[in-house]
C-alpha cells in the first residue's frame, strides 16, 4: 500500500524546467521539477538532482548548469529530454552556449546560467545551489508546471 506522505507529495505542485549542462565535450539535458529560488541577493536557485543521473556527474565536474522555463504549450518538448542519448535530445533544437558552456535553448520563455556555490546531500538527491551569472527572457507565456505534466516524479517508496 502506498504511504500517505507519498500520496500527499503527489498533490504538491512544482515548475517543470529543462536543466542543461556541459563538461569538456560532454553535454546533457534533463527534466527538473524540484527547483526553487533561494535568495534574491545574491540571486540563487536550488535544484535537486539524483546522483544516478548523468547530468549529476556533469554538474559535479563543471560546477555550472543552465535552467530553462518552458511555456505550458511546450509540454511535448519534454519527451526528448527523457531518453538516454544526450545528442538526440538536442537534434533539431536551436541552442547556443554562453558563459558556462551549457546549452541555452532558444525556444523557451526564460533561461538562467548558474555557477554552483553550494551542494548538500540531505537525502537521496543532491541539492545544487547555483548563483545566477547570466539570464534572459525570450517570450511571454505561462510557465509549465506539474499541473500540465503527466510525468511528475515524486520519488520511490
Amino acid at each position: 500500500m502506498k504511504k500517505k506522505w507519498l500520496t500527499a507529495f503527489s498533490n504538491m505542485t512544482y515548475g517543470i524546467y529543462v536543466l542543461t549542462v556541459k563538461y569538456s565535450d560532454s553535454f546533457n539535458g534533463m527534466i527538473a521539477s524540484w527547483v526553487t529560488q533561494v535568495s534574491y541577493e545574491p540571486p540563487l536557485i536550488m535544484v535537486a538532482v539524483h546522483p544516478n543521473r548523468y547530468s549529476h556527474s556533469l554538474i559535479e565536474k563543471s560546477d555550472a548548469f543552465a535552467l530553462h522555463v518552458l511555456d505550458k504549450s511546450q509540454k511535448d518538448m519534454l519527451k526528448r529530454f527523457k531518453g538516454p542519448d544526450p545528442e538526440k535530445k538536442f537534434v533539431d533544437l536551436s541552442w547556443e552556449t554562453k558563459k558556462t558552456g551549457a546549452p541555452i535553448l532558444k525556444d523557451c520563455m526564460a533561461w538562467f546560467e548558474l555557477q554552483v556555490k553550494e551542494r548538500y546531500s540531505p537525502g537521496n538527491h543532491t541539492l545544487f545551489i547555483g548563483e545566477v551569472i547570466n539570464s534572459g527572457v525570450n517570450s511571454p507565456g505561462t510557465p509549465l508546471c506539474t499541473l500540465e505534466y503527466d510525468g511528475m516524479y515524486i520519488g520511490k517508496q
